[in-house]
């Protein structure tokens, strides 16, 4: 399902939205930013604090991988969140570091996995404590799919504030077939 090759596709794709989100947010006043727009996590920073502590939870899950991959010690320092909601970056230079360092550990961690890896059932809880097991490429499905969910949302938080993020699609980062 996933290849290590899409995987690393998208945890470009990862970097490259949130560094383009993160820049529209740096145009905004900063009282923009924390206006509640009745979005699911209030705010555009709500929104954005949302996707640095899932993609937290959900990295510190992935470390668990029997591989022990070295990519993710940085997260593995990092407090697990206690909440979905949880604002752990008050504002936009803070949520500028924490999310570069995900970034990091997420696009690093995904060049050094292989397709074994991705094939590896990988045990986890969810939030509420409710066990899983599923093949880690289908969990990275859900983990990129999740940020580009809540990564929409937050382009329209920007539209609505004013500025205009422009193309969004992943389309421009895959590169031409030559056939």
């Amino acid at each position: 399902m996933s290849t290590p090759e899409h995987v690393r596709l998208m945890a470009r794709y990862n970097r490259w939205m949130n560094e383009r989100l993160l820049e529209a947010c740096a145009r905004l006043d900063p009282a923009a930013l924390s206006a509640d727009r009745r979005a699911f996590f209030g705010s555009l920073l709500g929104t954005l604090n949302h996707l640095v502590v899932s993609d937290t939870i959900w990295l510190h899950r992935f470390a668990q991988h029997p591989a022990q991959h070295v990519e993710l010690d940085p997260v593995r320092t990092l407090p697990l969140p206690t909440s979905l909601d949880q604002i752990v970056c008050e504002d936009l230079g803070a949520l500028r570091t924490r999310r570069a360092l995900l970034d990091d550990c997420i696009e690093q961690w995904c060049a050094a996995l292989s397709e074994a890896d991705l094939q590896h059932v990988l045990h986890y809880r969810s939030t509420k404590g409710v066990p899983g097991r599923r093949k880690l490429g289908r969990l990275l499905l859900h983990f990129f799919n999740h940020q580009t969910h809540h990564r929409g949302q937050a382009t329209t938080l920007i539209s609505q504030a004013g500025e205009d993020m422009g193309a969004t699609d992943l389309l421009l980062l895959i590169p031409e077939d030559e056939t």
